[in-house]
This record gives structure tokens, C-alpha cells and sequence, in this order.
């Protein structure tokens, strides 16, 4: 049904017409005619009749008030993160886990939420609990109104909690075994599947510096990766799968040595998570002559890395060997395309190494290491005083009884490791699998760099372990969230030369999504926002529905 004009001469009438099909053909059936176009438009009849026709339209309804500002806006909330974070949520089974693990205890209020509004907004607007409590007002949330500053605090304390003293087996010698352990246990659990044959795990730490009193006995001063040794700090370890999914985490005291941290995740893993067949990858901070000794008596598979200056066996005998390189990844054409690469193998005894090179990388570290030579032949001109508290001259300068003097030794020496990194391993792979292998460790450190950055785990603010732990694991909870986001992403992406959403473009347009409540004639209704286009993506990579435009309360 819809409207027409019919001109007999020079007069053109208003019509309302429905089509019907007659005989396997459409024909138009004039129902009425309204009158004349233009007496009708003079003397207003037909606006007034729009009008009372809006009644019983309500798009119309709302678009009229609209027009005779006859409306009151009560409200206005963002509904684009809760609705994608929701699903995920649930479909990853967080809830369940969370409710499962609080049943037993009698909290007064919902648990769940808390934890759930803290992590959707350290995906969204990172910061402190208090800053969450104000900022979750803005956003229509399920059990919004439920939860109090006060409960986000109860919240963490809980995640961060110590287990009982008889679920303390197996607990790392560096902290106790906490409830966010056991989600982490039960979250693996339900993926499980995951992990068939031989399958590869990353392991890396770093360091989060406190401003304040850094809790009680986790805040220690120790190595820090952020160059603020003047501040106390804690570690923080995660292993990540080789699809990139965060698998666990661990929060040990900022004294906490990296070689020390490697056996204790070997043994969770076997032990918590019951996984009996897999590879470990490191980087070579956490190898040690014991540490090397014990991985070995466990029988793990590994592949790890090791530091090219301080291990003899390596300085020594490895890199001295002859031998081909075979070429992995050749020089790109364009600054995209992957790093060269090219590797040999090198066997010592029982013992396997993977020597590895990058011929850009060598360049520019011999670029870089002839002009900082240069640099300090002119600072010798000047004297020794002009050599004082440089780091990048101290290694090429060698100190006789009366002036210092350049290395020359040294610096033959230092070429021999120019683009090389070295790899040990006992995994039944190829040289060139291994060395393709490891370089997935630097999606670790993606990790750790969106946990200080992107999610801004600092700065933290409680001063008890417990809820500086929760803190933390937060932070760990919201990575696993956003991975399953873009994986999602990644699978529905059907143009291969598209470039991936920037995780940026996805929080802007979801937050931009709002519904705002009008009171039209008494009646509440909800209008959205335009849906962006990085929005409209997400939305149909998770299989949520958009909301209606427009809808009544």
C-alpha cells in the first residue's frame, strides 16, 4: 500500500493504491483518493492528516515530536562494549567459573560483575577501581547498579586470595597458590582440545614498578625492565600457546630472579595443568647451568635461548664452527615483509644449537658499532675525562696502567656476533622450525607491552597483596578477552589483502555506540546511534544482534 498522484489535466489528486496480483500479473487497485494535491497541501488537511496517521506509527511518532520539540531526553548510555564483552564472556564460560568458584561463599553482592565490569573497563578506559566505579555509569551494563567501590576492592581481594593451607601443593616457591589460579585451571580446562601432540608453549616475564608501598611482601626491589630500580616492583610471568591465547599467569615478588621463574611454570603446567607431551619456549634470561640441568632431568622438550657472551660452550665452540647457512625467510623488498633469516645447526657433544642470522641486523650493528668507535678515537683526542660514564665506549676501551686505550681485540671480537642469536634445543624439529618457532616469542612480549600500555595495568594503588594480585590478573583476564575478539575478527576476514581492524578503530566505534531514552507523550522509548564501521564488524564477526534504531521501553 502506498500513495500516488493522478493528473486529469491539469490537476493532479492524491491516491492511496495497493498492488495485487491478478492472473500471474501485478495490478494496482486505487483504494481511495484523498483529493486534490494542491487544495489539500493550501489548506493544511494533509499535514494534519500525516499527523493523526503518526499515532499509529511510532518512528513517526518520535520524528514528529522531534520536529515540535515535544520531546525530554532522561538518559543516554554506551551499549557497545557490554554487548560485545557479554558474549564473549559467556561464551568463553568466565561466568560460569567465577560463580562456581564464589558459590561457597556468601557474598552480598554479585561477584561476577565486578570482576566483569573491572575487566570491560580495562579494555575500554584502563585505570583504577575508583576510576571504574565512576566511569561504569556511562554504560548500560547488566547488574550495573549492583556494585559499589567498596565491592570492587572485595572483588580483587578475592581473585588474589591464598588458597587453604591443603590446596597449597605444587604452589610456586615464590608466592602461594591463589583463586585466580584456579580459574585460570578451569578456563584451560574447557579448551582443552586445544593441546593435542606435540604442542609449543611461550614463557617470558617483566617487571611492574609500584608508586606507592607496593603491598607486603610482593613489592621488592629487584632488576627492573622499566629502569626504575629506585622503586619497589613486582614479576609477572605468562605463558601464552602457540595460537597466542594467554593459557596462565603468575605474580611473584619484584627480587624474584629470571632464572629461578622457568622450573616452577614446568611444573604447573604438568602438574595443575596436566600437560604431559609439549615443548617450551624461552627467552635466554631464564637459562642457567642448573636450571638447563633440571629442565633435562624432566625430560621436557624446550627450545630456548642463550646468551651468546657469557656461555663459553657458545662463545667459545659454537659460533666458531664452519659450515652453510641455510637461508629461512630471504631480504624483503618492502619494509612488511619478514626479517631475513638464515640458519645452520651446530652439535656439541648431546647437546643441539641453532645459530641464526639476520644479515639487516648484522648491518646495522656493525654500522652502529663503527660509529661509536669513531665517537670515542674523537674523545680520546680530548682526553680520558671525556670517556667518563659513557656505556657505549666502556666495552671498547681496555685501561693500562696510564691512559685508557681502544680494545681492538674487542672489537674484532664483537663482530663475530653481529645479527646472531643462538638457540638451544632438544625438540624433534627442524633447524628452520625452531629458529620460526622462537621468533613466536615476541608475541609474548606483545602481551606484556599492551598489559603496561594498552590495558595500563599501572599505576596500582592498593597496598595489600591479595588485591594487588587481583589487580594484576585483571589486567591477564582482559588479554584473553581481546584475543578471542580478534581471532573472531581474523576468521570472518574475507579479502586477505584487507588489513586487520587496529584494536584502536574497535574500542572508539564500540564506544561511540549509545542508546539514548526519550519521553515522547509520556512514552519511553530508546533511540541508537549510527553504527560505525569497525562496530558493525565486531558485531557480526561475535553473532550479536544490533538493537532496533528506534524501540519502546
Amino acid at each position: 500500500m502506498f500513495v500516488r498522484t493522478k493528473r486529469n489535466g491539469e490537476r493532479v489528486y492524491l491516491q492511496i493504491v495497493e498492488n495485487q496480483r491478478l492472473d500471474g500479473k501485478v495490478r494496482q487497485r486505487v483504494l481511495t483518493t484523498l483529493g486534490r494535491l494542491g487544495v489539500l497541501q493550501k489548506t493544511g488537511r494533509l499535514d494534519a492528516l500525516m499527523v493523526s496517521m503518526q499515532r499509529f506509527s511510532e518512528k513517526l511518532g518520535v520524528i514528529g515530536a522531534h520536529s515540535r520539540n515535544d520531546i525530554s531526553t532522561t538518559a543516554s548510555r554506551k551499549i557497545g562494549p557490554a554487548l560485545i564483552v557479554e558474549r564473549l564472556w559467556r561464551e568463553l564460560g568466565i561466568d560460569r567459573v567465577l560463580n562456581a568458584l564464589a558459590g561457597t561463599r556468601k557474598f552480598e553482592f554479585p561477584l561476577e560483575r565486578a570482576v566483569f565490569i573491572t575487566v570491560l573497563h580495562r579494555l575500554f578506559a584502563p585505570g583504577s577501581n575508583r576510576q571504574a566505579e565512576r566511569w561504569k555509569d556511562d554504560y548500560r551494563i547488566e547488574g550495573n547498579d549492583a556494585v559499589e567501590l567498596h565491592q570492587f576492592y572485595r572483588a580483587m581481594n578475592w581473585l588474589g586470595e591464598p588458597l587453604p593451607d591443603d590446596e597449597q601443593d605444587d604452589a610456586t616457591p615464590f608466592a602461594p597458590r591463589c583463586t585466580k589460579d584456579l580459574i585460570e585451571e578451569r578456563l584451560f580446562a574447557r579448551r582443552r582440545h586445544l593441546f593435542t601432540g606435540l604442542d609449543l608453549v611461550f614463557f617470558d616475564t617483566t617487571s611492574i614498578y609500584f608508586e606507592g608501598g607496593g603491598g607486603e611482601e610482593i613489592g621488592r626491589h629487584g632488576k627492573s625492565k622499566d629502569h626504575r630500580p629506585d622503586l619497589k616492583q613486582m614479576v609477572v610471568g605468562v605463558v601464552v600457546d602457540s595460537e597466542g591465547n594467554p593459557v596462565c599467569s603468575e605474580m611473584w615478588p619484584g627480587n624474584t630472579t629470571d632464572v629461578t621463574t622457568l622450573i616452577p611454570i614446568v611444573e604447573r603446567l604438568r602438574t595443575r595443568f596436566g600437560i604431559r607431551n609439549i615443548c617450551i619456549v624461552a627467552d635466554r634470561g631464564m637459562i642457567s647451568e642448573n636450571t638447563m640441568e633440571q629442565v633435562d632431568a624432566l625430560k621436557w622438550k624446550h627450545i630456548l635461548g642463550v646468551r651468546l657472551r657469557s656461555v663459553k660452550e657458545v662463545r667459545d665452540d659454537v659460533l666458531a664452527r664452519g659450515g652453510r647457512y641455510h637461508e629461512v625467510t630471504p631480504t624483503g623488498k618492502n619494509a612488511k615483509a619478514p626479517a631475513p633469516l638464515k640458519v645452520k645447526e651446530v652439535l656439541v657433544g648431546d647437546r643441539r644449537y641453532i645459530v641464526c642470522l639476520n644479515e639487516d641486523q648484522a648491518g646495522k650493528d656493525r654500522h652502529d658499532r663503527e660509529a661509536i668507535v669513531a665517537a670515542l678515537r674523537e674523545a680520546m683526542k680530548r682526553g680520558d675525562k671525556s670517556l667518563v660514564g659513557n656505556k657505549g665506549y666502556r666495552r671498547f676501551l681496555k685501561n693500562p696502567k696510564e691512559h685508557f686505550a681502544i680494545d681492538e681485540d674487542k672489537i674484532e671480537q664483537e663482530a663475530r656476533y653481529d645479527g646472531k642469536w643462538v638457540l638451544t634445543t632438544n625438540a624433534n624439529l627442524t633447524a628452520e622450525e625452531t629458529a620460526l618457532k622462537y621468533k613466536q616469542l615476541w608475541m609474548v612480549e606483545s602481551i606484556f607491552r599492551s598489559m603496561k600500555s594498552l590495558l595500563q595495568t599501572r599505576p596500582i594503588y592498593h597496598k595489600c597483596d591479595d588485591p594487588i594480585r587481583g589487580h594484576v590478573w585483571c589486567s591477564f583476564l582482559a588479554l584473553i578477552l581481546r584475543k578471542e575478539l580478534q581471532d573472531r575478527l581474523e576468521q570472518k576476514r574475507t579479502d586477505a589483502d584487507e588489513p586487520p581492524l587496529e584494536w584502536a578503530d574497535v574500542v572508539r566505534d564500540l564506544d561511540n555506540l549509545a542508546e539514548t531514552e526519550i519521553d515522547v507523550n509520556g512514552k519511553k522509548y530508546l533511540v541508537r546511534t549510527e553504527t560505525k564501521p569497525a562496530a558493525a564488524k565486531v558485531f557480526k564477526a561475535c553473532g550479536v544482534a544490533l538493537p532496533p534504531v528506534l524501540r519502546q521501553c
